[in-house]
């Protein structure tokens, strides 16, 4: 062999880390996550239904989607396997908002800049707090490629 048929270059952007990750669908638990329609969600409701003799077990899933809250359903067989998204919930502490976006204090005090104020309740709570000059953190969701504040609360004194 020679050296010139292994010299191969593979270009990847990515520490190879997946979006998600396969379970099967009689593990999964109401409040967990699982994607229906490509999409990151919230499980809040689910049953099992044993179909006829030779028949497999099926699952109804009920979730709403992390990011949108659109209500989505899925039937699937429980031996099969279903992508449930990776989920990370950090807490940061609100610095500034510019132009729609939060200035957020990351724990190492680095800041964080790309993340929108959210068009809803807890938009307007942000605002509000942030009007008044009270301290308070912002609890980010992130999940497959997006990101969105969820919560905000006042910061311990």
């Amino acid at each position: 062999m020679s050296a010139e048929e292994h010299d191969v270059t593979f270009e990847s952007a990515d520490a190879g880390a997946s979006l998600t990750y396969p379970m099967q669908c009689s593990a999964l638990r109401k409040n967990g996550f699982v994607c229906i329609k490509n999409r990151p969600c919230k499980i809040i409701d689910m049953s099992t239904s044993k179909t006829g003799k030779h028949g497999h077990a099926k699952v109804h899933l009920i979730a709403t989607d992390i990011f949108t809250g659109k209500k989505l359903e899925d039937l699937s067989p429980s031996t099969h396997n279903m992508d449930v998204p990776h989920v990370i919930r950090k807490e940061y502490q609100l610095l500034d908002i510019n132009d729609g976006f939060m200035s957020l204090m990351t724990d190492n005090g680095d800041t964080k800049d790309d993340v929108k104020v959210p068009e809803n309740d807890v938009g307007d709570k942000i605002n509000q707090m942030f009007s008044e000059d009270k301290d308070c953190n912002v609890v980010v969701l992130t999940s497959m490629g997006e990101e969105a504040a969820m919560e905000c609360k006042e910061a311990p004194k």
